[in-house]
């Protein structure tokens, strides 16, 4: 079987598992997290047959932000890709490899990549939390969870910890600006420090707008 075949039959699959109430982790999401896998594969050399299922596949299983077991999204994702993988007669030397990337994947389960697949595919996933599209399905998240924007009396954790239960802009100092910083290929620090700049400059323009009105009374 080719490999064009097999990634048509792992993509199918891949929709059919797509949370439909979380449009952070959507059909959208997915495409761009393969689009960017496959052009830090062929930079980085990394192996196409473990890197281009384990990117369709790296959301086989999600729950909830809020859900106990959100940190074995992964694990739980990454067992039911090889049984699928199993199932379509996928080489077999390949799914162990598919697995890892798909449990590295994630930032809460907190899993060593120990591949350069594996790194690839994590790096992928996480650029998709920054820059322009990073702020959009934060706030999108932020919505689903009911959050407030920013606190009133620090906005930008200057003189507090972050708490992203509570604030959404905590979540860049709490999560995203760190996950800028554990990228591991050289393709994904390069595009991971453009994002980043775009997120600050977003927040300089906010600080801009919002200031004027903070400790004023209402």
């Amino acid at each position: 079987m080719s490999p064009s075949h097999y990634e048509n039959l792992i993509r199918e699959e891949a929709l059919k598992a797509l949370p439909a109430t979380d449009p952070a982790h959507d059909l959208l999401h997915l495409g761009r997290v393969v689009r960017m896998a496959k052009k830090i594969c062929e930079k980085e050399k990394a192996d196409f047959e473990v890197v281009v299922p384990a990117a369709w596949l790296h959301d086989f299983v999600v729950y909830p932000k809020d859900s106990p077991l959100r940190k074995v999204s992964s694990l739980h994702a990454a067992e039911k890709a090889e049984k699928f993988l199993r199932q379509i007669n996928y080489p077999k030397e390949k799914i162990g490899k598919i697995s890892h990337a798909i449990l590295a994947h994630s930032f809460s389960a907190n899993i060593q990549a120990e591949t350069i697949e594996a790194q690839v595919v994590q790096d992928a996933d996480r650029l998709d939390g920054l820059g322009a599209i990073g702020l959009a399905r934060c706030f999108v998240t932020a919505g689903l969870m009911n959050r407030s924007l920013y606190s009133a009396v620090d906005p930008f954790c200057e003189h507090r910890q972050p708490d992203d239960t509570q604030y959404t802009i905590d979540h860049f100092y709490k999560k995203l600006f760190k996950v800028a910083d554990q990228l591991k290929t050289e393709s994904g620090r390069q595009i991971g420090l453009q994002r980043i700049q775009l997120m600050k400059n977003y927040l300089d323009s906010l600080n801009q707008e919002i200031r004027p009105g903070i400790n004023e009374p209402y």
